[in-house]
């Protein structure tokens, strides 16, 4: 899988894929990261990627010639590619987003400054466009890294053990159960008995319980749907 960058700030997200499982990912070629910068297609003398927005307005907008062309050189390259995006006015990126998307073969995140970006570029350009939330960042490239993390993960080998994707928050209907491990006690605090007495049916039931609990209480949009689902 590739995945390519558009952002004026490559260096906000190099260091990510530098460590860890995305890294090992990367070095067995599971993975390929790499940036394209719309400040390197511009045509402005003044080297200019924003304006002034049109009809007033705080704040500067992304402008449409250094993003179009940027998108066009991608897709004149690469004609498969899945250009993605992020905004907050858009649909909430899902878990089974990130499953599906981890069978393309190419995914370009297009990640916005400043007030966005020329919405002409979004209708010429986007496959898809998604928000990582109900709140505003200073610009795209953490969702864009959080995006790229999710599907990753969900692409074969890249994490040790495939049984971890099927045991997550958002693979069921509710929310994962509480985990633990030794000490037993520490600093008075106890893991749960029922955890310890070796009779794994009744763990799973109690698992079962316990995310049922948690569900409800922290996602009880959730909990609702899930019950409801389940009858």
């Amino acid at each position: 899988m590739r995945f390519s960058f558009v952002t004026l700030f490559p260096n906000l997200i190099k260091g990510y894929f530098t460590e860890s499982i995305l890294k090992r990912a990367i070095d067995e070629n599971r993975i390929s990261i790499d940036f394209f910068n719309p400040r390197d297609f511009t045509t402005d003398k003044f080297n200019r990627v924003d304006a002034p927005m049109v009809g007033g307005g705080a704040g500067m907008l992304m402008t449409p010639q250094p993003l179009m062309d940027t998108l066009d050189s991608i897709k004149k390259e690469s004609p498969d590619a899945h250009i993605i995006f992020v905004t907050p006015v858009a649909k909430p990126f899902k878990q089974n987003d990130a499953k599906r998307l981890a069978g393309k073969k190419h995914i370009v995140f297009v990640s916005g400054r400043y007030e966005g970006i020329d919405e002409r570029v979004i209708e010429a350009h986007a496959d898809e466009v998604f928000s990582i939330g109900d709140f505003i960042l200073t610009g795209g490239e953490l969702p864009s890294m959080v995006m790229c993390d999710a599907i990753s993960r969900n692409i074969e080998e890249v994490l040790g053990n495939i049984d971890s994707l099927s045991m997550e928050s958002y693979e069921g209907s509710f929310l994962e159960a509480p985990s633990f491990t030794k000490p037993k006690n520490y600093h008075g605090r106890e893991v749960v008995s029922e955890f310890l007495k070796g009779n794994h049916s009744k763990i799973t039931d109690f698992k079962r319980d316990l995310a049922l609990c948690k569900t409800k209480f922290f996602r009880p949009d959730l909990y609702k749907k899930g019950i409801k689902h389940e009858k």
